[in-house]
């Protein structure tokens, strides 16, 4: 009998793709990675509180499976909250959610599956994993439920971690088909809401957090427009990212946005709207999952520069220094270094990466 680790958040979807493993003949382990202290005080929209990690407990003791609980603080405190940090201090906008997929799920957990003689993990993700056979490569494919698709986060995956990964929810077209399975089954959790905030930031106050967890103070500076004109002071560049209008202070004859930020200098530049848009964009960090050698001459692609955003017709080639150029067809607003970019091809992930 093959043996699945899975990931559970306390939510129902993880609670729901653990009982679909298990009926589908698997032996099955829940899992809950610690990643924070007090993550009781955290809000219900918080994702990894204690109470998520009791639900966790919960389903699994109504399934009849093991459960664990793994201690991943000072990876998550280096991987993902360091990180974090280090990226609003270059002047990016980072999305943490991917990094927790890259190094705690399917990094530190998949270490765990190993060495408890598990063949797969198993998350509550929607999207697909399939082995093509023409190919000889295992794709990662969006969900059949395009509202709830995640491939987004998932882009960095690996062809190891690809054919060791199983996502059951992605081959559901609705998220009520989810819930009502759960229902029928019994499990404590199948109405419970989804968890929306960063895990570490449910309040939203991103700067506010930056300065707690690294003990510094940014140093204003000055908004520049774009023509060179001083307007103005911010208060730390950390409390800006492009194409952010409400909250600068700056009273003008016309709207203005951030458009770019520079940390060597302190200087956040603002600019119209129109001047917001750009038709090429460069990545570094990429992983290519199809095709196996990163294209040297253009490919055409759809592209995703934010998570749920819609796609935009481009074409991508690699340079030689592995970073990923991408033109697209008609200019596309607020490309944000620290976001990440992920091509597409119809439903396959070409591979994604970091906007620079």
């Amino acid at each position: 009998m093959a043996k699945a680790l899975i990931a559970m958040s306390g939510g129902v979807d993880s609670s729901a793709a653990a009982l679909l493993m298990k009926n589908a003949g698997y032996e099955c382990v829940g899992a809950t990675m610690k990643l924070r202290e007090n993550a009781d005080n955290f809000s219900e929209k918080s994702c990894c509180t204690a109470d998520d990690a009791e639900d966790a407990r919960c389903v699994c003791a109504k399934l009849g499976i093991p459960f664990y609980v793994f201690n991943f603080k000072e990876e998550f405190s280096e991987k993902v909250m360091n990180s974090f940090v280090r990226s609003y201090e270059i002047g990016e906008t980072p999305n943490p959610c991917i990094e927790c997929n890259r190094y705690l799920k399917f990094g530190k957990l998949y270490e765990r599956a190993e060495q408890l003689g598990c063949d797969c993990i198993v998350t509550g993700h929607y999207a697909r994993v399939a082995f093509d056979e023409k190919r000889g490569r295992w794709l990662l494919k969006k969900s059949l439920n395009e509202a709830k698709d995640q491939s987004y986060v998932l882009y960095f995956l690996t062809q190891e971690q690809l054919s060791h990964t199983r996502f059951p929810l992605g081959e559901f077209s609705d998220k009520r088909e989810v819930r009502e399975i759960a229902e029928e089954n019994g499990l404590l959790n199948a109405q419970k809401r989804e968890s929306q905030d960063i895990c570490f930031v449910p309040d939203g106050d991103y700067a506010g957090f930056i300065e707690k967890f690294g003990g510094k103070i940014y140093p204003p500076g000055d908004f520049v427009k774009t023509d060179g004109e001083i307007l103005g002071r911010h208060k730390g560049i950390i409390n800006y990212t492009v194409g952010q209008r409400k909250g600068l202070g700056i009273s003008y004859t016309e709207p203005l946005y951030v458009v770019g930020k520079s940390a060597k200098t302190n200087i956040v530049t603002l600019g119209l709207e129109s001047e917001l848009y750009s038709d090429t964009l460069t990545a570094r960090d990429f992983n290519w999952i199809e095709p196996e050698t990163p294209p040297e001459k253009p490919i055409r692609v759809s592209v995703r520069t934010r998570y749920h955003a819609k796609e935009a017709d481009a074409e991508a080639f690699a340079n030689p220094d592995g970073t990923v150029t991408v033109k697209f067809t008609e200019p596309q607003r607020a490309l944000t270094p620290g976001q990440a970019v992920v091509l597409y091809d119809g439903e396959i992930v070409v591979g994604g990466g970091i906007i620079v």
